[in-house]
């Protein structure tokens, strides 16, 4: 099993590069329902501006 772990002497460059792998693997999975949040917050809070803004003047169209 060590043998397995040391990966023939290296180890150093493979660990570090599964590590990379998999973190980058989880922020393309993760990122996506982030993006969608921040979106629907923005457009809420476009959608809340454009109301008051017609309440103020509802003659504008």
């Amino acid at each position: 099993m060590s043998a397995f772990f040391a990966m023939g002497g290296y180890a150093i460059y493979v660990w570090p590069a599964y590590a990379v792998f998999f973190i980058v693997l989880i922020a393309d999975y993760i990122n996506p329902s982030l993006r969608r949040r921040r979106n629907l917050r923005e457009l809420r809070s476009r959608m809340a501006r454009q109301a008051a803004r017609q309440q103020r003047n509802p003659s504008a169209p």
